[in-house]
């Protein structure tokens, strides 16, 4: 039973990061939650609900729920947090992990402000220095 549980699990992971990677290139707009335009929670919000999890609307709230995961610890379908503003303990920017290539290179997909929905290295020292939490929700 535990394999099986496994196997919709993966399934179920692949389906919520296509749907984030779909929206690759999207511009970046606060409060988007569709092609025209789409902020960091929104993608996650879309993501999930095409897979199936409900999850809340606003990172804030995004970082509360599921189960806490270190940053060295950090697989395919969990969700990063970030403080980019000027308060260092307040979560502003959120992402998905998507797949683990190795010790220190450990992609995610976010919509970035400046640039729209793209892929990074969580290990770049910019977002390593503002990442905060990590959450997986299911």
């Amino acid at each position: 039973a535990a394999g099986k549980k496994r196997k919709v699990r993966e399934r179920r992971l692949d389906i919520i990061i296509e749907t984030a990677r779909s929206y690759t290139g999207t511009p970046y707009k606060w409060g988007g939650v569709n092609r025209s335009g789409m902020d960091c929670s929104g993608l996650l919000y879309v993501s999930f609900k095409a897979g199936d999890v409900n999850i809340p609307r606003v990172s804030r709230d995004q970082a509360k729920v599921g189960k806490k995961v270190k940053f060295r610890k950090l697989e395919k379908g969990d969700v990063v947090f970030f403080a980019m503003g000027k308060r260092r303990r307040k979560i502003t920017h959120a992402g998905l992990v998507t797949e683990v290539r190795g010790k220190n290179d450990v992609r995610f997909i976010h919509a970035s402000s400046s640039v729209g929905v793209v892929e990074a290295n969580i290990y770049t020292d910019y977002y390593k220095k503002k990442f905060r939490k990590a959450r997986r929700y299911f």
